[in-house]
């Protein structure tokens, strides 16, 4: 499982301190559909508290209750008001809809088995007002990378960061592919100068690969509107690296 990933909220938000491309079509999106906004794995705020800022009434929904703290923390920095929840993105109910729903950056992905992504998108369809959309990205699977999933440790020179704290901090990662699962397992090495492997985590992502989307989608009740492969709302290609969908209730 992948919960102790993000039990360090400042370490996840030093890891992945970008994504400004991501938040401008997510703002977008809201902007166009109006109205309240949903996000189902919210993380620390980075896409939500920017459309919060955009005027529009939003709910994060996180599981874990450091993230959701550090979120909290960060919307009231901002004077930003966000509703956070702590619960499961596979079955929730919040007792009302919304305009816009969304899962962003790969979050769909620790659901694991087809029966919880399907639960998921029920509960979404179930929160989804007259005339709403759905909107989520997902890696678009290189089965040349799977493929080369071959547990050696190495080090992923993108994603060194700088530490306040600790200085330089270099990240190294051994996985694994489960192709019976469609499930990459990972196991994630955090090293500083001072301290080598100051943090080892594991980290699990399925894979859902393009010609099953839709029909996950169906079993779930929506139906796939728009798919891209980028940001800019390029088709997606085989070599595409996102699969950006739009979807609504069937």
């Amino acid at each position: 499982m992948s919960e102790q990933f993000y039990s360090d909220a400042r370490l996840y938000d030093l890891l992945f301190p970008g994504g400004e491309r991501a938040v401008d079509f997510y703002r977008a999106e809201a902007r166009r559909q109006g109205g309240s906004v949903l996000e189902l794995g919210s993380g620390t705020g980075r896409k939500l508290i920017p459309i919060a800022a955009d005027g529009h009434p939003c709910v994060g929904l996180e599981l874990s209750p450091d993230i959701l703290a550090e979120a909290q923390r960060k919307a009231d920095v901002r004077g930003v008001k966000v509703e956070w929840a702590q619960g499961d993105m596979r079955d929730f109910d919040l007792g009302r809809t919304f305009e816009l729903v969304i899962i962003a950056a790969n979050s769909l992905l620790h659901l694991q088995e087809a029966g919880d992504l399907v639960s998921c998108f029920r509960s979404v369809r179930r929160h989804l007002a007259p005339g709403a959309r759905f909107v989520f990205d997902v890696f678009n699977p290189s089965v040349r990378m799977l493929a080369g999933a071959d547990g050696v440790r190495r080090t992923r020179e993108a994603l060194a960061f700088q530490d306040p704290e600790r200085g330089n901090v270099s990240v190294d990662v051994a996985e694994t592919y489960d192709a019976a699962a469609q499930v990459t397992r990972g196991t994630w090495y955090f090293s500083a100068d001072s301290r080598p492997d100051y943090v080892v985590v594991p980290l699990e992502l399925r894979s859902v690969f393009p010609q099953e989307l839709p029909l996950l989608l169906s079993l779930g009740g929506l139906r796939l509107v728009e798919r891209f492969g980028d940001w800019s709302r390029g088709p997606l290609t085989a070599e595409a690296a996102l699969q950006l969908c739009v979807c609504e209730s069937a």
